[in-house]
């Protein structure tokens, strides 16, 4: 399908699909491609336009991420973001220093020059910085046009050459007209129209699939989850009966969950369904284990060895699909970006691995994930699902896990999820849950002694999972909640709330 395309280039930086979703945003279709790719394989995707994301590396570092250099002269728009706008500065004849006084989160940056980059934006406003570089001299030709109180050069332009840089993250919400600085290097700056939308992405994604698997079987691991089950539904409108379904019962699922499955898929949907019960298996490979990482390892690699297994019995299969989302990739560590946690279907899948991987929502993120599963005409129940991570509660049980603690933690949760739903609150708050940690401490009940463990709620504000404030529940609600956790679930004598927001931590604990 012909249509406009924004490559960005990808530096390793923490946001950086998420600026390929703000411009998915404004209808505008865009890749994520590496940064040093080829001259000629740039060119032959024609873009419209270029944005060079942010990164961890220093321009100045030793074995920074470079660019082919000639991508500057082909006469297509570019916007350089943080580390692009390093880069973009030090090519050109600037120069970049580390930074007096860094600058991370929240400042207001004001604007110091016309330019159509900052039309319909009226100075100072706030934006979001991450940096410990700045640019202190810029290229012959380039104006400065915008400047905070730590960074005299907080953006710059060229606008014959339509070459364009920022500081600041423009993707970031925190950035209050970030958005508009996209919507005018897009349409204002290179012309284009926003021909693209999320039906292009189905069509295309199942086109893509059938070409992957042409006539052979599939095997989809189905958690039952948002992200497999809108995996599952795109892969058997593309493939049809050539697709079989196996839902893992790993002892790690939520109170309800296996059982809620079965019904959905298989009894309502009519999906070619297998049930593996594979519970004591997986608690007996996690016996003693108590490294997140070697955790979410041997969950990973437990899941398909099950798949395996399965398959042996459905003949030759040589696919599996997962509902692996950008947010997961990102986390597990890319290219250029730093490992925060590997997940079990991206850094924790073993070597050896016998399938080759569908994934046909990896370039996503979850609310781009439920409006395709909304396309695709899926259960709300099923497309609103509260999200869940792959290796279930054992990342939820911190450190060593026990059927004894996993069954305290699923009576919890159940609480957790049955409040937040009776205050009407389940689409108001992204994700909620509760955490069983490993620790004990002495209560009073019933006039005696206890010695029992907390339970931590967990509950978050979020568009994208990539950043999130906790979420500010009524206190009505979390008194409800502690209550019913202590009076009702054995093992249990307080509890907690979680008011860390991302970041600095992570929405899970483990």
């Amino acid at each position: 399908m012909e249509k406009e395309l924004v490559l960005v280039l990808d530096f390793g930086g923490q946001y950086n699909q998420l600026i390929a979703r703000r411009i998915r945003e404004l209808s505008v279709y865009c890749e994520m491609v590496p940064y040093d790719i080829s001259l000629d394989d740039l060119k032959a995707k024609m873009p419209s336009a270029i944005i060079m994301t942010g990164g961890p590396a220093s321009v100045h570092g030793e074995g920074a991420p470079h660019c082919d250099p000639r991508i500057f002269t082909l006469g297509i728009p570019i916007l350089g973001i943080c580390y692009g706008m390093h880069l973009l500065a030090q090519e050109l004849g600037g120069q970049v220093k580390p930074s007096q006084v860094r600058e991370y989160g929240r400042t207001n940056m004001e604007l110091v020059d016309d330019d159509i980059l900052f039309n319909d934006i009226i100075g100072p406003t706030q934006v979001w910085m991450s940096h410990s570089d700045s640019v202190v001299t810029i290229p012959e030709g380039f104006r400065v046009i915008a400047r905070t109180g730590n960074c005299p050069v907080a953006a710059f332009s060229h606008s014959q050459q339509k070459i364009y840089g920022v500081q600041f993250h423009p993707e970031v919400k925190h950035s209050l007209k970030g958005m508009q600085v996209l919507h005018n290097f897009l349409f204002t700056i290179c012309g284009l129209k926003g021909d693209w939308d999320l039906n292009d992405f189905i069509a295309e994604s199942i086109d893509e699939v059938r070409r992957q698997v042409g006539d052979r079987k599939v095997l989809c691991g189905l958690s039952g989850g948002v992200d497999s089950s809108v995996a599952a539904a795109l892969v058997h409108k593309a493939v049809g009966d050539q697709l079989v379904c196996v839902y893992v019962d790993n002892g790690l699922m939520r109170k309800g969950e296996s059982e809620q499955v079965l019904k959905t898929f298989k009894d309502n949907m009519h999906m070619n369904l297998v049930f593996a019960d594979a519970g004591a298996r997986f608690l007996s490979k996690l016996a003693g284990v108590t490294d997140p990482e070697r955790k979410r390892k041997i969950i990973g690699a437990e899941f398909i060895r099950v798949f395996e297994e399965e398959a042996r019995k459905l003949g030759e299969i040589d696919f599996l699909v997962q509902g692996t989302i950008y947010p997961d990739i990102v986390e597990s560590g890319t290219k250029t970006a730093h490992t925060i946690k590997s997940h079990h279907n991206v850094g924790g899948l073993p070597e050896d691995m016998q399938f080759e991987l569908v994934e046909p929502l990896k370039l996503l993120f979850k609310d781009e994930v439920r409006e395709i599963g909304e396309k695709l005409g899926l259960a709300e129940e099923i497309v609103w699902r509260q999200p869940f991570p792959g290796p279930g509660l054992g990342v939820r049980v911190l450190e060593e896990v026990t059927a004894e603690k996993v069954h305290i933690l699923q009576e919890a949760d159940y609480i957790v999820r049955e409040e937040i739903k009776k205050a009407g609150l389940d689409r108001e708050v992204w994700q909620y849950f509760a955490v069983l940690p490993p620790m004990r401490s002495v209560g009073v009940m019933g006039d005696g002694r206890t010695y029992a463990y907390p339970i931590i709620i967990r509950a978050v504000s979020s568009d994208d999972a990539m950043t999130a404030e906790w979420a500010q529940l009524p206190y009505e609600v979390l008194d409800i909640m502690a209550r019913r956790i202590v009076n009702e679930v054995q093992g249990v004598n307080r509890v907690a709330y979680d008011i860390t927001s991302k970041p600095p931590g992570t929405i899970e604990w483990e």
